[in-house]
């Protein structure tokens, strides 16, 4: 049954706003009405397509068109926010609550207005006799393909509970394995940033006040001060058509990145790189190992998850080599032999992968061969940036001893003449 929010006057003149379920706005009314309510404004829940299609056919016979543009909007539900809800319903749903209970008890949790009418709107789906996969997909943008994959798989097998747990865990691994590359390349990107704009300042404020104090002098400069004096002029004088085309440079990669070829050639050569090349298979590798093993072991279809495991890649090179597999598994070969020399791949998923298949546990051996491949990527990050971190270091201050010794050369010099 379709959700509405409303806003109506009390018996007393105060206004109430809220929840509803009714099958249509006009039905949404008058119970308001029998509650001794005057309504003022029934409307969908925000995001419920298939509500506002019944919401435009009910009403009082009169028609009426509006304009409502959203230039930009973001997610109700941050990858987090997603993580703690699927984890808090895998707990209700597992302690024998039924899902429609779950729902409605998560929906009385939350703070923010378009989560809580999001929740409310499954709730009333799934009240209504929807599946709950079907409830999610009202909400692409919310919950990804896989993720409504995964809960179909639950709800086909009779162990939704199981499927939400396997769910909630995955996406707990992957967001604390984003949380340990993001931290450390956090602390070399904050350096580089900050050398960055120490070096700017130094070379448009400091080196041209030392132009000025030696602009009289006929005395030929050292060679360090005059190339610094004119990396300054270039900095203050074409400092905003760098900038622009800098600019201008972004947009057009941003473009190429969108085709296809280029795209694909440029991620084929980012893997042949000696560290990142490493990191970006392992990470890629992973997600798509993970995935694969928690589909399967939801009972979905092995082409099915390949498709949805082959989604994940961000690395469009190995989504290739995982769509080239998907044909050969359709063929009828094994998935180790289909994953067998795919060099995006390492050999550590094709080798897991055919120890599953012999023994019947494909998911678990999936699931051991993604855990490997996330330590060793954490690993390889924390020794690239502790690496990282004095290089740049180090770096910064021999640029700024640069700066400085084309400042005091000059001074020194002319001290010497005058001495």
């Amino acid at each position: 049954m379709p959700a509405y929010a409303f806003e109506a006057l009390d018996a007393q003149g105060k206004s109430r706003k809220g929840l509803i379920e009714a099958d249509t706005a006009r039905a949404a009314r008058n119970l308001l009405r029998n509650q001794s309510l005057v309504p003022l404004e029934v409307k969908p829940v925000a995001g419920d397509t298939a509500t506002a299609a019944a919401a435009a056919q009910s009403g009082s016979g009169a028609t009426r068109a509006s304009w409502n543009i959203t230039l930009w909007q973001s997610r109700a539900f941050s990858y987090t926010a997603l993580t703690v809800w699927t984890r808090q319903l895998a707990d209700l749903v597992s302690a024998g609550l039924p899902l429609e209970q779950g729902l409605a008890a998560l929906a009385e949790e939350f703070e923010d207005e378009r989560q809580r009418a999001l929740v409310a709107t499954l709730r009333a789906e799934v009240n209504g006799g929807s599946s709950f996969a079907r409830a999610l997909g009202l909400y692409p943008r919310e919950f990804s393909d896989i993720y409504r994959a995964v809960i179909e798989a639950g709800e086909h097998s009779g162990k939704l509970d199981l499927v939400l747990d396997k769910l909630a865990n995955d996406m707990s691994d992957n967001q604390a394995l984003r949380g340990k590359l993001l931290a450390a390349v956090l602390y070399p990107a904050i350096v580089t940033l900050v050398a960055i704009a120490i070096v700017i300042f130094l070379l448009s404020y400091v080196v041209p006040q030392v132009a000025q104090v030696f602009a009289g002098s006929k005395q030929a400069l050292p060679w360090l001060t005059v190339m610094m004096m004119n990396l300054s002029d270039a900095v203050r004088n074409h400092g905003w058509a760098m900038l622009i085309g800098i600019v201008l440079f972004a947009v057009l990669w941003r473009r190429l990145m969108r085709v296809d070829r280029f795209r694909q050639l440029f991620d084929s050569w980012c893997l042949t790189l000696p560290v990142v090349g490493r990191l970006a298979a392992g990470y890629n590798a992973s997600r798509f190992a993970s995935t694969l093993a928690m589909l399967a072991a939801a009972g979905v279809p092995i082409l099915k998850a390949l498709q949805a495991a082959a989604d994940t890649l961000g690395n469009s090179a190995m989504r290739a080599d995982a769509q080239d597999a998907l044909v050969l598994v359709r063929e009828g070969a094994p998935l180790a032999s289909a994953l067998q020399g795919k060099r995006g791949f390492p050999a550590l998923v094709g080798m897991f992968a055919r120890l599953g298949e012999q023994t019947g546990q494909l998911p678990m051996m999936l699931q051991r061969a993604a855990a490997l491949l996330s330590n060793d990527v954490q690993r390889r990050a924390m020794q690239l940036a502790t690496i990282l971190e004095p290089l740049l270091i180090v770096g910064m201050g021999m640029m700024v001893m640069l700066i400085v010794l084309a400042v005091l050369m000059p001074i020194i010099q002319l001290n010497q003449w005058v001495g």
